[in-house]
């Protein structure tokens, strides 16, 4: 109804802020990154007849973000990267859902060059989801 008219109109804008908050690592707690996967989980939930013509945008900033989280060799604690991962791949599943499988479709490409059992693994959960 009236909310998703309301994200709708909001969700270019919106899509600017999460694109930059999931580029940035803000710190050991990520509260920031943590936050705006909570919003963009959010967003596709409530705006999702509007999210296949953003996958391409949303699917690159979500694997950099993982990849980035995954390789990063600095202070983050691990149940913190544990949270991020979880969380990035969650969106990924809503996002698959909401596009009838284009994001199984466009994942399988990277999972099949992808050297890292630890990131396949993610990816994976997003493959297996049905």
């Amino acid at each position: 109804g009236r909310l998703g008219i309301q994200v709708a109109r909001h969700l270019r804008r919106l899509e600017r802020v999460i694109l930059g908050y999931l580029e940035v690592c803000d710190g050991p707690e990520e509260e920031a990154r943590l936050g705006i996967l909570e919003t963009l989980r959010c967003t596709i939930e409530h705006a999702w007849p509007r999210m296949p013509c953003r996958l391409p945008v949303l699917l690159k900033a979500l694997l950099k973000m993982i990849w980035d989280v995954h390789t990063e060799q600095g202070s983050t604690p691990e149940p913190v990267k544990a949270a991020l991962l979880q969380g990035a791949t969650e969106c990924l599943i809503l996002l698959d859902r909401c596009s009838e499988g284009q994001v199984k479709v466009l994942l399988g490409a990277v999972y099949s060059s992808c050297e890292d059992t630890a990131l396949r693994e993610h990816l994976r959960k997003v493959q297996e989801d049905t």
